[in-house]
């Protein structure tokens, strides 16, 4: 009798399939764009600027100091010192001119108003130097009434050799007595010395003639004489007797 021969067969086991990942797509950061500029030529351009900006500033701040009046300790020039000494100067009393003093064409100083007459040259050019030099101490603000220039006392116009007009208008003295309220130029209210407005005003009231002019005999009034009474003479009388 035969014999069976058993095979042992082996189990393989199946081999799993490696599931591939998928490959991660790489993502290549772009790199930013090179600047035209870099930061050294932009700080080297604002240093620039500022210095041209700081150059500009320098040359206004030197032509507008030229062009300020001149300061002392405690008082500022009113005029320029460029506009050099008045070629007229005409007073006011009120509205109403009182005197105007004119340079002719040989720089000598001639009566306008009152009168067409020669003007002591002393006189005028030391009220011209003071007009030139006036200074004031304060600049106020406030209502015009308040410094009495709603009705100026005095009206001074002046026409100076730089070609400058000024105007000023004299309202009160201040309550320290040390200066008078002016309106320059109908803009500023200042307190100007007392000695120069007062060198000023004092042509309106002494106008400075030459030779004083002689007033004109004034022609004596005749006294009317009344005329005689006329009497009667007593043969012409006729009386009526009383019965």
């Amino acid at each position: 009798m035969a014999t069976k021969t058993t095979k042992t067969t082996k189990t393989t086991k199946p081999k799993a399939k490696r599931v591939s990942k998928p490959k991660q797509t790489e993502v290549v950061a772009s790199r930013p764009a090179k600047p035209v500029f870099g930061i050294g030529t932009w700080v080297t351009l604002f240093v620039l600027a500022a210095l041209i900006g700081l150059s500009f500033w320098l040359n206004r701040q030197k032509t507008e100091a030229a062009n300020e009046p001149t300061a002392t300790p405690g008082t500022t020039s009113v005029f320029k010192e460029t506009a050099g000494e008045p070629n007229s100067i005409e007073v006011a009393i009120g509205n109403d001119p009182a005197v105007r003093l004119e340079r002719d064409e040989n720089n000598a100083w001639a009566m306008i108003l009152p009168d067409k007459v020669e003007a002591n040259q002393g006189l005028a050019e030391a009220a011209a130097s003071q007009a030139a030099s006036l200074q004031f101490s304060l600049q106020v603000e406030g209502d015009e009434s308040t410094f009495g220039l709603d009705q100026p006392v005095y009206v001074i116009k002046m026409d100076f050799a730089d070609g400058s007009k000024h105007t000023l208008e004299v309202g009160d003295s201040t309550p320290t007595n040390n200066g008078y309220y002016v309106r320059v130029d109908n803009k500023r209210i200042l307190v100007i010395e007392l000695s120069g407005i007062d060198a000023l005003t004092t042509l309106a009231l002494f106008p400075p003639y030459l030779n004083t002019p002689t007033p004109m005999p004034i022609p004596p009034t005749e006294t009317p004489v009344p005329p005689a009474a006329t009497s009667t003479p007593a043969a012409d009388v006729t009386i009526t007797p009383t019965p």
